[in-house]
C-alpha cells in the first residue's frame, strides 16, 4: 500500500485551540497539518493530500466558509470532507450556510471530544479503504497488462514456431523412410496439435472473459453450420462415428463464428472422451418458433462427482485429472458463448443414456452477458 499515514488539516487562528485539537487527535498513522489562517491552509493543501479538514468558522481575514468555498472550487481539494467548528450560538441559517459551503458536519463549542474523535475515525477509515481499493485497482491493471502480454506471446510468438513444427511433422509422417520414423513423426504431430488446441483455448478464453469478443450476429442456418463443423473433423480417425440429424426450420440470427467454435468444442469433447468406437449423434430440433435445441450425445458416462463442474474453467475429466487433449477449457468456452447469445447449455450423463449436452438457443441472439 502507498504511504499509510493519513493527513488531517486543522485550521484555527487561536493557538490553544490548535493545541487542544492536536492533543485530542494525535496518534500513530495520522499526520496533523496545522494552519492558523485560511491562506496558510491553502498553502498546505497545495503540498499535501488531506483526508479531512477541520475548520474554525470565525477567523480574521478569510473565515471558514470562505476557505471551504475555495476548497470546493479546486479539483485538487473539492473531495476533502470538512467539519466546521464554531463558538458562536447555534443559528439555523448559519448552520445551513456551513452545509451549503460543503460541510459534512457542524459542531458547536464546547463539543464532546469523544464525538469529534469518532467522526475523525470514520474519515480516517474511509481514506484507508480508498487507498486499499486504489492499490487493488493498480494490481488488477498490472495483471491485465501481463495477461495482454501473455496473449500476445501466445497469439503470435508461440503459434508461429508451433505452426512450423506441425508442418514439419506432417512432412515427416508422409515421407518417413521407415515405420519407426513415421511413429516418432506421428507423435510430434499429435503433440503439436494438442498444444495448438491449448493455445487456441487460452486465447479464446482471454477474449471472452476480457470482454473483447463481442457478438456479431447475422442470419444463418444452424443445420448448415453443424454440417460445416462436422466436415472439419473429416480427417479425424473417428470421424465416421458422427451422425447428424435435423428437423424443422433451423434459420436464426447468431454470431456464426462463435457458434461454430461452441459446436466444434462439443463434438471434439465427444470424440476425445466418448466410448471408443461408439456413435456420436448431433441433432437439431427446430420445431419451436422461438427456440432451437441442439444436442450432442455419445456413449460413455461422466462420473457423478464431475457433473456439477462440467462448465468450470480448467475442469477435470472423469478420471479426476486434467485431459491430456487440452486444458479443460472447451466446455467452459461453450458455456460462455451460449450465454452470450441468451441461451443455456446443460449436460447429463449416466451409464444408460451415455453423455448428452443440450444447447437451447433463441432464434435471435439476445447479447446477454454470462
Amino acid at each position: 500500500m502507498r504511504n499509510s499515514t493519513v493527513n488531517i488539516l486543522i485550521v484555527d487562528d487561536i493557538a490553544h485551540n490548535i493545541t487542544a485539537l492536536e492533543a485530542l487527535l494525535a496518534r500513530p498513522g495520522i499526520e496533523l497539518l496545522v494552519a492558523n489562517s485560511g491562506t496558510a491552509a491553502l498553502d498546505l493543501l497545495l503540498k499535501h493530500e488531506a483526508a479531512l479538514a477541520i475548520l474554525d468558522v470565525n477567523m480574521p481575514g478569510m473565515n471558514g466558509f470562505e476557505l471551504a468555498s475555495l476548497m470546493r472550487g479546486s479539483p485538487r481539494t473539492s473531495h476533502v470532507p470538512i467539519i466546521f467548528l464554531t463558538a458562536t450560538t447555534e443559528d439555523a441559517s448559519r448552520t445551513f450556510r456551513g452545509y451549503e459551503a460543503g460541510a459534512v458536519d457542524f459542531l458547536h463549542k464546547p463539543f464532546d471530544p469523544r464525538i469529534l474523535q469518532s467522526k475523525v475515525d470514520v474519515f480516517v477509515q474511509l481514506e484507508q479503504h480508498k487507498r486499499q481499493l486504489a492499490d487493488q485497482l493498480l494490481t488488477t491493471r498490472q495483471l491485465l497488462e501481463a495477461n495482454e502480454m501473455l496473449m500476445a506471446v501466445l497469439g503470435h510468438d508461440l503459434r508461429t514456431p508451433l505452426g512450423t513444427v506441425l508442418a514439419s511433422a506432417e512432412y515427416l509422417v508422409r515421407n518417413a523412410p521407415d515405420e519407426q520414423s513415421a511413429t516418432v513423426a506421428g507423435r510430434i504431430r499429435n503433440s503439436s496439435l494438442r498444444m495448438s488446441r491449448m493455445v487456441h483455448q487460452l486465447l479464446n478464453l482471454a477474449r471472452l472473459q476480457g470482454g473483447r469478443m463481442q457478438l456479431q450476429p447475422h442470419a444463418a442456418e444452424l443445420a448448415t453450420l453443424c454440417r460445416g463443423v462436422i466436415e472439419e473433423f473429416a480427417t479425424h480417425e473417428h470421424a465416421g462415428q458422427i451422425a447428424f440429424t435435423s428437423r424443422g426450420n433451423t434459420t436464426g440470427t447468431w454470431d456464426t463464428d462463435l457458434l461454430w467454435q461452441a459446436i466444434s468444442n462439443l463434438i471434439s469433447n465427444a470424440l476425445h472422451h466418448g466410448e471408443h468406437g461408439s456413435p456420436i449423434t448431433v441433432d437439431i430440433d427446430a420445431d419451436d418458433s422461438k427456440w432451437l435445441r441442439l444436442t450432442v450425445s455419445n456413449r460413455g458416462a461422466i462420473s457423478a462427482a464431475m457433473l456439477p463442474h462440467l462448465f468450470e474453467a480448467f475442469g477435470s475429466n472423469s478420471a479426476g485429472e486434467r485431459s491430456r487433449e487440452g486444458l479443460g477449457l472447451g466446455l467452459h468456452i461453450v458455456h460462455k458463448i451460449v450465454h452470450m447469445h441468451g441461451g443455456k447449455v446443460t449436460g447429463k450423463s449416466d451409464d444408460v443414456i451415455g453423455t448428452v449436452f443440450t444447447v437451447e438457443l433463441p432464434r435471435t441472439a439476445q447479447s446477454w452477458v454470462s
